[in-house]
């Protein structure tokens, strides 16, 4: 049996294919746009156009990156504010456009340094949290390795969330919860139980929409496979989002946010 703590250490595996993978294999003719008009450009962040079979997206991603430099580079996927208003930027010329978006959600959280509270963080978050309830167009977010707290959720508001099977969304690490909650921060694994972090858990308590399944072991076993998949999953209710009109989609996304309390 594969347990919560299990999923954790495969999520976070530096084998497990990253964002910048998925958006490779999944979409045609990627344009990566940069910066957020304001501040600089968030490596963190990779946001830009594509071709999603015949339909232009906008797509946007966490990016963790795939080796030690690559990572560093990458701030290790933590996003800062400029990376939150590449976003909506993003997102806004999405809109305008009419363009659906893709978001890949792949971080242990937002950047909480000293600059990147400076520069608004917190108000960086809110924003994307507001906005994307009232993007007319079709959203789509899948979690596909860690999917932490706010710096996770302001790019999940979404007409559909789904995760792949061996990744966690959660209000905190594992590590963090238990040294809050006990004073010890050894006790991870028996938090990552008491979290409720598990794709089966968070579909069972109606927070994702659904499962993508991985081969065993985890992505990392089967790359091309998993981002097959996502691909199907994104062309099949990319599908059923169209046929919404915007105060329809607008509305069934209110009532989806709305129940969770």
């Amino acid at each position: 049996m594969t347990t919560a703590w299990d999923r954790v250490l495969i999520a976070r595996s530096i084998l497990r294919p990253t964002s910048k993978f998925f958006i490779e294999q999944i979409f045609d003719g990627f344009i990566e746009l940069k910066g957020d008009r304001n501040f600089a450009d968030d490596a963190a962040i990779i946001g830009g156009i594509a071709w999603l079979g015949e339909t232009a997206v906008t797509v946007i991603a966490e990016e963790k990156g795939a080796d030690v430099p690559e990572k560093v580079a990458r701030n290790f996927g933590c996003p800062h504010p400029e990376g939150y208003r590449k976003s909506l930027r993003l997102m806004e010329q999405a809109e305008k456009f009419n363009r659906p978006i893709i978001c890949l959600v792949d971080t242990q959280g937002a950047y909480c340094g000293i600059g990147a509270e400076e520069r608004g963080q917190g108000h960086a978050i809110a924003t994307n949290l507001e906005r994307m309830m009232t993007l007319t167009v079709p959203i789509i977010s899948i979690v596909i390795g860690e999917g932490g707290s706010g710096g996770a959720l302001a790019l999940a508001v979404a007409d559909r969330v789904a995760m792949l099977e061996n990744a966690i969304y959660s209000i905190l690490s594992p590590e963090g919860f238990s040294t809050i909650l006990w004073k010890d921060s050894s006790r991870a694994q028996e938090a990552a139980e008491v979290m409720k972090i598990t794709a089966k858990d968070l579909l069972d308590l109606g927070i994702i929409d659904d499962i993508i399944k991985e081969p065993a072991g985890g992505a990392q076993n089967g790359p091309e496979l998993v981002a097959e998949r996502i691909k199907t999953y994104l062309l099949k209710n990319f599908a059923e989002l169209e046929k919404l009109d915007s105060k329809t989609l607008l509305e069934e996304r209110y009532q989806k946010f709305r129940k969770m309390k």
